[in-house]
């Protein structure tokens, strides 16, 4: 999108949710802009969603949510924010913590607050894992084909710098989400990957430096900003500059080689030997169920809690076996579209909507298909699960006999994920069993909605 185009659909927004004064926060995610509203009755949704560029709206978590798609919001995000600067101060007031917080507190159970917040840390580490994955991918298929030997060792270095040092970020985001000092809680994190550590025994076991990973690192800076908090209540002033931020590190840090890191270690294996378990034992089973539930947690923008999972797996294996399972919810989507279209051919609306969202479907972004087509018709929302839970099943049949599919970043999916595939077989095995997974969905959700999702009743409905 060209920077006056992002300027334009953010100029446009803005009356459309309300002005300026109706804004509280402002942040976006891999394809959504994310608006906290004072008053969401002041939108005008039917003109939202008519507005070019938009592609969908969803309202959950106590935000108000445009999707945009990949890309495309940040440049818009950055023009939203600076059309809010131009606010004036009575008008930032107005958009005060207060009317924030009773929004959340009533829009928001403590397990999808617990879950926002954890994904907040995250997402904006996605940008990095996808472009260090994908660096990744292409270093491994230089190396195995033996080409250009003078610069693969650039590549790697490239590629495994972010994740050598990710637990710092997670640190720096754990601490500025929670309220604490961001520098601080990187400080802390990065004791995880010190490689002095190996010189520290725990519970009677040396640790080692990445002992604990991303869930280390979250542990660690979360009890930084609750030592932080503690210490600013009581430290006097004349002395916080100092006294502060020692306390915060020696006790945290101590906390943290004397226990967290164990804990955490303890954790993050448990969540890769189970991962792995799953898939060589029930793999048919397991990819079946997490395929098909996955549609309903990007519906509720539940599915980025599993970020710091992903996360682990890619820290521990190289690649995350779960995401090519959970993509294939993604495929069902599209093969339900496609059904819709070819049964309601005379309806030219929604057609031109399948048209224009099925290019972002296909990789991998299903928001606008979710919210544009399926869900309003109900029915083929479910028969997109059931595409989904097929294409899951294909995947985890697989791994049962020891192919395992994995990706190097998070992110990405539908075709938008072959750069990133990996796993412990060769690279055409590997495309094809992902790209076999994904006819699957494709098929299984087309046939199920051409059957099953099209009645009488969804056509009264268009």
């Amino acid at each position: 999108m060209h920077p006056d185009t992002a300027s334009a659909t953010a100029t446009a927004l803005l009356p459309l949710v309300g002005g300026s004064a109706n804004v509280t926060s402002v942040a976006h995610c891999m394809t959504r802009l994310r608006l906290g509203l004072a008053d969401p009755s002041r939108v005008d949704e039917g003109a939202l969603r008519a507005l070019p560029g938009v592609l969908g709206v969803v309202v959950a978590d106590g935000t108000y949510q445009v999707v945009l798609g990949p890309g495309v919001v940040a440049r818009v995000t950055a023009a939203f924010q600076e059309l809010l600067s131009h606010s004036t101060a009575e008008e930032l007031a107005a958009r005060g913590a207060e009317l924030k917080e009773e929004r959340r507190r009533r829009n928001a159970t403590p397990l999808k607050t617990a879950l926002r917040r954890v994904a907040a840390v995250f997402v904006p580490l996605i940008p990095a894992l996808i472009g260090c994955g994908v660096l990744a991918g292409v270093n491994g298929l230089l190396v195995n084909a033996g080409w250009l030997p003078w610069l693969t060792p650039a590549l790697a270095a490239v590629a495994s710098g972010f994740m050598a040092l990710i637990a710092v970020f997670v640190g720096h985001n754990t601490a500025k989400e929670f309220g604490g000092t961001p520098i601080l809680g990187g400080a802390v994190a990065a004791i995880v990957v010190y490689p002095g550590v190996a010189k520290v025994t725990a519970f009677g076991v040396t640790l080692a430096p990445g002992q604990g990973g991303v869930l280390g690192a979250l542990a660690a800076a979360l009890l930084a900003t609750y030592v932080e908090k503690w210490c600013r209540g009581r430290v006097p002033d004349t002395l916080d500059v100092l006294l502060t931020p020692t306390l915060t590190v020696l006790v945290a840090g101590l906390a943290t080689l004397y226990g967290l890191m164990y804990a955490a270690g303890a954790v993050s294996s448990a969540i890769g030997t189970t991962a792995n378990w799953l898939l060589a034992t029930t793999g048919a089973f397991a990819g079946l169920v997490l395929g098909g539930l996955f549609l309903p947690l990007v519906m509720l923008g539940l599915h980025q809690a599993l970020i710091p999972i992903h996360t682990t797996l890619i820290e521990q294996q190289g690649y995350t076996v779960l995401l090519p399972i959970l993509a294939m919810a993604g495929a069902g989507q599209v093969g339900a579209s496609l059904a819709v279209y070819v049964r309601l051919r005379h309806d030219t609306s929604l057609r031109t909507t399948i048209r224009s969202a099925l290019p972002a479907g296909l990789l991998g972004v299903g928001e606008p298909l979710i919210y544009g087509v399926s869900l309003p018709l109900g029915r083929p929302f479910l028969t997109a699960c059931v595409g989904g839970a097929a294409g899951g099943a294909f995947v985890g049949f697989f791994a049962m006999l020891g192919d395992r599919v994995g990706a190097t970043a998070i992110g990405p999916s539908g075709w938008a994920l072959f750069p990133l595939l990996a796993g412990n077989q060769g690279w055409g095995t590997l495309l094809a069993v992902y790209a076999g997974g994904l006819l699957t969905g494709y098929a299984v959700g087309f046939a199920t909605t051409y059957v099953f999702g099209v009645t009488d009743r969804v056509r009264a409905t268009v």
